[in-house]
């Protein structure tokens, strides 16, 4: 770093006449740049190697015992160097064939002898720009992983830690189930067994996250799923209030995929719609259609809705909404979880909403 706010910019440059140097550095000169000068292929290549925040080479073509055009191919060979930008600079005619050579030996760009002051110093800005693109890219890319893996380490350390109770709950819904005086209530006994059913069932949900949790991506079993199943199997261990209804298109497909994520996306999105809904007569609708390589996923609900504002904000982590009810429950996790299991499908998550009318959350799901 320079001034306060201001990222180095590093430049080598690379050329077998000092002056030829001097004067690419005197029309560059910038207060963020750092240059560094090779006069040699050779010199050039061991230089960059050893300076790993070089964002941008200006390579002379015309070099003796190693041309720019053979610098070039060795440093696009290289894993630690293909990336970095390259302009030649070049006394040579601009024919067709040696602009080709050059691009295929990886320049981005010539610069003709003489150089043009103007045209050259519009050209490095360019690649200044897009070299911090790239650096901001990558540092967000950097922090997301981050952010994923605290998330995977936070999901495993939930799901271990609800294990020991669940098992409690289990044991003494077992107990009750064998006791006759609460099986002559018939009412009693069928609340017991949906429970203990509810259970067990969460128990395997649980037992899948802690497996899924400690596999890589390409580990994860794919295995046929019925959504339409599925989401019928969701809607009734949620337990809905009786002024909720819950209706799942017929027509919700089957596909090969990894059913505790999908489960997960639509878990979340059917529970957020019973949970935020405020209406007297409360309706759910589950419907799919599709679209080229996916199938678009649909949540509808006649919840209280939201503001464009919020829509736009509640996929990002620790966001949630303005509606007081999603503030007083909403760590603002669940729906970065979700958009972090749509993408890896290279599918999106969205939603349009009305406030005080219902919100319709879309995602997409790779076939």
């Amino acid at each position: 770093m320079t001034a306060a706010g201001t990222r180095d910019f590093t430049i080598l440059l690379v050329d077998d006449r000092p002056e030829n140097i001097l004067l690419l550095q005197e029309i560059l000169e910038k207060g963020n740049r750092k240059f560094i000068s090779a006069s040699s292929g050779n010199e050039a290549l061991k230089t960059v190697l050893k300076n790993p925040s070089i964002g941008l080479i200006m390579l002379d073509v015309q070099m003796p015992e190693m041309d720019g055009f053979e610098v070039a191919r060795m440093l696009k060979s290289n894993s630690k160097t293909k990336d970095i930008a390259i302009i030649f600079v070049t006394a040579i005619n601009k024919e067709e064939q040696y602009v080709m050579q050059g691009f295929d030996e990886g320049a981005v760009d010539y610069l003709q002898k003489p150089l043009d002051i103007n045209v050259t110093r519009a050209k490095v800005n360019v690649f200044e720009k897009l070299y911090f693109y790239q650096q901001e890219l990558k540092e967000s890319l950097l922090e997301t992983e981050k952010v994923n893996r605290q998330l995977e380490k936070f999901v495993y350390m939930v799901s271990h830690d609800l294990k020991s109770p669940l098992a409690s709950i289990i044991t003494i819904m077992s107990s009750l189930r064998g006791n006759l005086v609460i099986e002559s209530d018939a009412l009693t006994s069928q609340k017991i067994d949906l429970v203990y059913m509810a259970s067990n069932h969460l128990s395997e949900m649980i037992s899948s996250i802690l497996e899924y949790s400690k596999k890589s991506l390409a580990q994860q079993t794919v295995e046929e799923v019925d959504v339409f199943e599925l989401v019928n199997q969701i809607a009734f261990l949620l337990f809905p209030p009786q002024h909720i209804k819950i209706k799942v298109s017929e027509s919700l497909p089957v596909i090969n995929t990894r059913k505790i994520k999908l489960q997960q996306v639509f878990q979340n999105l059917v529970s957020n719609s019973i949970k935020y809904n405020d209406k007297q007569q409360g309706l759910i609708e589950v419907a799919a259609t599709e679209k080229e390589d996916f199938y678009v996923f649909s949540v509808k609900d006649n919840g209280p809705g939201m503001t464009k504002q919020d829509a736009d904000k509640i996929f990002k982590l620790f966001e949630t909404g303005s509606n007081k009810s999603s503030r007083d429950s909403s760590t603002g996790i669940g729906l970065n979880i979700l958009k972090v299991l749509v993408e890896e499908q290279s599918g999106q998550i969205w939603v349009e909403s009305n406030p005080g009318i219902g919100s319709v959350f879309y995602f997409e799901w790779r076939k």
